[in-house]
């Protein structure tokens, strides 16, 4: 039995698709805004949403990203009383399952049945994919994080390049080298390439390689990284940190994968699949010049997006668990065991650090207390619990803190206003990119030439004439 949330103004609407529903077999809920939507999905996971586009509190495409990224990752079928193309278009690019008019109920009706019938089998095929996964040294099982080993388990058997995002401390290079350790080429090398430590003088040697005499130094010949990962994975980490001079030419390499060594009066080529890593915001970067747009669009092949730890606290405990257990074998120690108190401290930290500062805080503890078999919350860094302590203590009557804002707008018309704004800015600097050419505004921004020229009238920006790149 599936779980339906129908978020829709028009109680008849919803009356009519939850009938439909139960007809079917499946439970539905429904509501009339997406603030409650928003409530309802932070409660409960739900396999669909039915989403109407015209609420009260906004406009139920602008949500789509929020409702697909809650923890069940449920498909959404948007619903509408009048269609129109430019939605419809906007509704596929958002990700929508299908856009379908109200008028239509039938096809309402077919939508559904197979959305259910493509949820269920997708959800079996990826349990069979999730339970053979090799997961060595990726602890946790909440939502958040099974998520995550699900999308790893649809990517990791392909060969497409990968970018794994987080904040520092996620656990880039460990989800990395899972998907290495799952993709057919699990038997090839796993090179990494960290490119916040290769030097400009010295980057393209260590990178492609280099033969006798090249430069100064170079008493030997070398096959660099690029070659090492033939027939492996190569991981790039922190790529926003790869040097711009070195960019155009490794765009090169992922496109033709062959190279030239440094020196060398001939190409190799390297049979490797790419796996990036940043902490960065890389669109960020291409929009100040800092990082190349081609280069980042051919490091999307698949994206992996981890979540910080204060968004999966049910996965400290074992955490904790683990590497209080791998800290001891690497000590030659019987394994200590967590305190109550150490266990609520660790619970109430915020991990700015996310994972690696838990490792850090455990690998602490378990020095401290080396004599002693259990682990109390005295024996963990002295900032941690200052932290927790800090945050403990109630400001005094009369002493609220002055910086909070009398009120807040509601959820929706936050995100509403955040989005407007950063889709004007975007547009605003596409269209100074490419020098006002629509053909290369669409090439790059993946918009149709329809829905950009309706996001510029929108946004009251120039709506050039069309012509094609380089006329």
């Amino acid at each position: 039995m599936a779980r339906l949330l129908i978020i829709d103004d028009d109680q008849g609407i919803c009356h009519v698709l939850t009938r439909t529903a139960e007809r079917m077999g499946h439970e539905a809920v429904s509501c009339g805004s997406l603030a409650e939507g928003e409530r309802l999905l932070g409660e409960s996971d739900f396999d669909v949403i039915l989403l109407d586009v015209h609420l009260p509190d906004g406009n139920g495409m602008d949500a789509m990203d929020a409702f697909a990224a809650h923890p069940g990752h449920p498909e959404i079928v948007v619903i509408t009383g009048l269609g129109a193309s430019d939605d419809a278009e906007r509704a596929i690019h958002c990700g929508a399952w299908d856009y379908i008019e109200k008028s239509s109920p039938r096809r309402m009706a077919q939508a559904l049945e197979q959305v259910l019938r493509y949820r269920e089998e997708r959800y079996a095929a990826r349990q069979q994919q999730s339970s053979t996964l090799e997961r060595d040294g990726i602890v946790g099982d909440s939502p958040r994080m099974k998520a995550c080993l699900v999308a790893l388990s649809d990517i990791a058997p392909g060969e497409a390049n990968v970018i794994i995002t987080g904040e520092t401390g996620t656990g880039k290079e460990a989800i990395a080298r899972a998907v290495h350790r799952n993709s057919p080429r699990r038997g090839g090398p796993f090179v990494i390439v960290d490119c916040a430590s290769l030097p400009d003088s010295l980057a393209e040697s260590i990178l492609f390689g280099h033969v006798r005499g090249a430069f100064t130094g170079a008493s030997y010949d070398s096959i660099g990284l690029v070659r090492e990962a033939h027939g492996g994975t190569l991981f790039l980490d922190e790529v926003g940190e790869l040097p711009l001079s070195l960019q155009a030419t490794f765009l090169r390499v992922l496109q033709q994968k062959t190279f030239r060594p440094v020196g060398a009066s001939t190409e190799e080529s390297s049979d490797f699949r790419l796996v990036a890593a940043t902490n960065r915001d890389l669109d960020a970067m291409a929009r100040n010049g800092e990082f190349r747009f081609d280069l980042l669009f051919r490091l999307r092949g698949a994206h992996l997006a981890l979540p910080p730890l204060r968004e999966r606290m049910e996965d400290v405990q074992p955490l904790v668990a683990h590497y209080i257990e791998e800290c001891c074998r690497k000590r030659g120690i019987e394994t200590k065991v967590a305190s109550n108190g150490f266990l609520d401290m660790l619970d109430e930290y915020s991990w700015p650090g996310n994972v690696r500062e838990l490792v850090n805080a455990v690998d602490y503890a378990v020095n401290a207390a080396f004599f002693e078999q259990t682990l109390f919350q005295a024996h963990l860094p002295r900032e941690l619990r200052a932290s927790v302590l800090g945050g403990r203590v109630r400001p005094a009557r009369g002493e609220e803190p002055s910086a909070l804002p009398d009120t807040l707008p509601t959820l929706a018309d936050h995100r509403k206003e955040v989005l407007q704004k950063a889709e004007r800015h975007y547009l605003e600097q596409l269209m100074l990119l490419v020098g006002n050419d629509m053909q290369a505004a669409c090439d790059m921004s993946g918009l149709s030439q329809s829905r950009l020229y309706a996001l510029l009238k929108e946004f009251k920006l120039p709506t050039p004439g069309w012509r094609r790149s380089g006329s």
